[in-house]
C-alpha cells in the first residue's frame, strides 16, 4: 500500500482515538512513513484465544486500547441484547487488574470504566468493582448476582506490554463457540463508536452502576468453607507460609482466604505485595517459570524459616508452590495437581463413605495435562474426563455435569491452573493457595512433607513423569509452516512415524479432527481449527503434544511417561522421556532452521 494511501486511511480513523496518547502514536507512525507497522496495527483485528481477546496495549485495531475495548463492548452489547430479553434487569459484571502502560495511556481500570460506560449508556445495569480484583471474582460474581455476562480486563501472566478482555457467560464460565464467533461478528457490525460510549463519567453519575466488591468478597470468603476440611487443625498449625502476589492483585485476597481457613495470614514478599504494572522485580510476571522468578520469595522464606512458598500470578487465577526439603523444590503444575487431586479425593471419601457415591463424582483436566487423575479414577472408581486446552472448556463442562446432578471436586490445567470444588467455573489461585496450605498443615501432623506425599501418590497410582516447556515464535506463517510440515512429513497427508528413533503408535490432530487410534479416524475431542495441536503416542508409552499457545506467541510442548503402579525404578523412564522430548523439539520444531526462541528463564 503506498504511503499516501495509508495516510488517508489512517487520518480518517484517527478521529476515533479520543485518547490523545494513542492518537499521537498513529500520527507519528504516519509521519515516519512506517507502513508495515501501520499495516500490522490497522489492517487486522484481535480474535478470541483460550482466554478471550489479548494483545499489546497501544494504538491500532489489532491492539488493546480505548477504541478497541469500546468496539468490543458495543458488539457484546448487541449480542447480549439478542440473547437476553431481560438484559436490562440482569446487567453485566466488570472487573479489572492492575495493568497500565504510560505511553498509550491505557490502564486496566480505565478500560473497565469504558466497558461499563458503553453498557450504562444503553441502560444496562453494571456491577463494576471499585478496585482491582482477582480474575475468579468476576465469574463468581456473575453466578451469584445472576448477571447476563461478565468482563475481566486482564492479561494475567503475560508480559507487561499486554492487556486483555475476558468474557464470561451467564453460567460463570468463559465464552466458547458459538458465542465467541457471534460476538466478533457483532463487533464488526458496530465499529463506529456511539456518541455516549466515551462518557466514562457515567460510572460516577449513573444510578445503574453499583459496586459489588463488599458483597462478593464476603460471599466468596464464606463459601471457601466448602473446600476447607480441617479448620481447627489449621488454627494451631506451626507451619509458616510466604506469599508473593507478583506485583498484582492477590495480596489482600490471599490474606483473607487464609483467615477464612483459620490460618494466620501468610508472610507477604514486601517488594511484590503492591501492584506494579512494570513487574519491576521479576524478569517475567509468570510464577510458572520457577526458581529464577521466585528468588525474592525463597530468600524471604529462608530468613523467616518458612517451609512453603505460595505465589499467585498477577491476576491471582494461578498458583505456584515451592517447598524446602534440603534445597527448594518448585512443584510443576502436574505435580501440584497430583497432590491436590489426592487431597480432594481423600476428603471426599471422609464425608462420602458409600463407594456408590463415587458414581456421581468427577475430576477434569485439559488433554495436555498429566494423566495422573485418570490413574486415580481407575483405582478409586470415580469419573475422569479430559477437555481441550483452556479453562473455558473445563468451566463449561463443569456446568453441564452439575446440571445432571454430578459433582466435580477438582479440575486443573498443567500451567498451574487449579480449581478445588466448583464454586467458581474458572481456575482460582486464591482458593488453591488456602487449600495447599491446609493440605501441608494436615500432612505436617503426620510428619510428611508435600514432596514425600507426592512420592507416596506415585507409588500408589504409578509414576507420572512429565516435561513441559515452550519455544517462542513471533511469526505466524512460521508456526503454520511447522505444523503443515508435520501433516505432510515425507509425503502429502503423511505424519511422521518415528521421532528420535522411537516409534509412534498413534497420532491425534485436533486441528483437523483426525485420530489414528479411533476406528473412524475421527478425534473424540472436538475439532478446533483456530489453533494448532498434534499429539503423538509412542509405542513405549510416552505421550507428546505440540500446540500453539492461545495467549502468547509460543509453541508449547508437553511429554509424559505414565508407569504402572508399583514400578519404582524410574531413572531409565526419565532418561527415555528426556531423549524423546529433545528429539521432539529438534526434529519436529527445528528451532535453528525456523528462528525459534528457546526458553531462557
Amino acid at each position: 500500500v503506498p504511503i499516501t494511501t495509508m495516510e488517508s486511511v489512517n487520518f480518517s480513523t484517527v478521529h476515533h482515538f479520543s485518547n490523545g496518547a494513542t492518537q499521537e502514536q498513529i500520527k507519528s507512525l504516519v509521519q515516519e512513513g512506517r507502513v508495515e507497522e501501520l499495516r500490522r496495527r490497522l489492517c487486522s483485528r484481535m480474535t478470541f484465544g483460550t482466554a478471550g481477546l489479548r494483545a499489546a496495549m497501544g494504538a491500532g485495531f489489532s491492539l488493546v486500547n480505548d477504541l478497541t475495548v469500546i468496539q468490543s463492548t458495543q458488539g457484546m452489547y448487541m449480542y447480549l441484547a439478542k440473547c437476553f430479553p431481560d438484559l436490562c434487569s440482569r446487567g453485566l459484571v466488570v472487573g479489572y487488574d492492575t495493568r497500565a502502560e504510560e505511553c498509550s495511556g491505557c490502564t486496566s481500570e480505565r478500560l473497565a470504566r469504558l466497558t461499563a460506560a458503553v453498557m450504562l449508556c444503553k441502560d444496562v445495569p453494571v456491577y463494576l468493582f471499585s478496585t482491582y480484583v482477582p480474575t475468579p471474582f468476576v465469574p463468581y460474581a456473575v453466578k451469584k448476582i445472576g448477571a447476563a455476562a461478565g468482563v475481566m480486563i486482564t492479561a494475567s501472566h503475560n508480559r507487561k506490554e499486554d492487556n486483555g478482555y475476558k468474557i464470561y457467560w451467564q453460567n460463570g464460565a468463559q465464552i466458547s463457540s458459538p458465542h465467541d464467533k457471534e460476538i466478533l461478528q457483532c463487533i464488526k457490525e458496530n465499529l463506529e463508536p456511539w456518541a455516549e460510549s466515551w462518557k466514562e463519567d457515567l460510572v460516577e453519575s449513573s444510578p445503574l452502576r453499583s459496586d459489588p466488591l463488599e458483597d462478593v468478597c464476603r460471599w466468596y470468603m464464606e463459601e471457601l468453607n466448602t473446600v476447607c476440611f480441617h479448620r481447627e487443625l489449621n488454627t494451631s498449625s506451626p507451619l509458616k507460609f510466604v506469599h508473593s502476589s507478583f506485583h498484582g492483585v492477590g495480596h489482600s485476597y490471599v490474606q483473607r482466604a487464609f483467615q477464612a481457613f483459620g490460618f494466620p495470614p501468610p508472610i507477604p514478599v514486601p517488594e511484590q505485595m503492591n501492584p506494579d504494572p512494570n513487574f519491576s522485580t521479576v524478569s517475567c510476571p509468570n510464577p510458572e517459570e520457577g526458581e529464577s522468578v521466585l528468588e525474592l520469595s525463597l530468600r524471604l522464606a529462608e530468613r523467616e524459616e518458612a517451609k512453603i512458598v505460595l505465589a499467585t500470578d498477577p491476576d491471582a487465577d494461578r498458583l505456584a508452590v515451592a517447598e524446602q526439603c534440603g534445597s527448594w523444590k518448585v512443584f510443576t503444575g502436574n505435580e501440584l495437581a497430583a497432590l491436590l487431586g489426592w487431597w480432594m479425593l481423600f476428603n471426599w471419601k471422609e464425608t462420602h463413605p458409600d463407594p456408590a457415591e463415587s458414581e456421581r463424582m468427577y475430576m477434569l483436566a485439559t488433554t495436555v495435562s498429566s494423566k495422573i487423575l485418570k490413574a486415580l479414577a481407575q483405582m478409586e472408581g470415580f469419573h475422569f474426563e479430559e477437555t481441550l486446552p483452556g479453562f473455558k472448556w473445563i468451566g463449561n463442562r463443569i456446568h453441564e455435569l452439575t446440571k445432571t446432578g454430578k459433582e466435580v471436586i477438582f479440575s486443573f490445567e498443567e500451567s498451574i491452573g487449579f480449581l478445588c470444588g466448583s464454586m467458581v467455573l474458572d481456575k482460582d489461585g486464591v482458593s488453591a493457595a488456602a487449600v495447599v496450605a491446609e493440605m501441608a498443615a494436615y500432612l505436617h501432623t503426620r510428619n510428611v512433607t508435600l514432596n514425600q506425599q507426592l512420592q507416596n501418590i506415585y507409588e500408589t497410582y504409578g509414576y507420572h513423569i512429565s516435561r513441559t516447556s515452550y519455544v517462542g515464535c513471533n511469526d505466524p506463517p512460521t508456526v503454520k509452516r511447522i505444523f503443515s510440515h508435520l501433516r505432510n512429513f515425507e509425503e502429502e497427508n503423511v505424519y511422521p512415524e518415528t521421532c528420535g528413533g522411537y516409534s509412534i503408535a498413534h497420532i491425534r490432530d485436533v486441528t483437523t479432527g483426525y485420530d489414528s487410534s479411533q476406528p473412524d479416524k475421527k478425534s473424540v475431542l472436538p475439532m478446533s481449527k483456530s489453533s494448532q495441536m498434534i499429539t503423538f503416542t509412542f509405542h513405549n508409552g510416552i505421550v507428546a503434544t505440540l500446540r500453539t499457545s492461545g495467549t502468547e506467541p509460543k509453541i508449547k510442548y508437553y511429554t509424559e511417561f505414565c508407569a504402572p503402579p508399583g514400578k519404582s525404578d524410574i531413572s531409565n523412564l526419565e532418561e527415555e522421556l528426556k531423549k524423546v522430548t529433545s528429539a521432539l523439539v529438534e526434529e519436529f520444531l527445528e528451532p535453528e532452521r525456523n528462528n525459534l526462541i528457546r526458553r531462557s528463564v
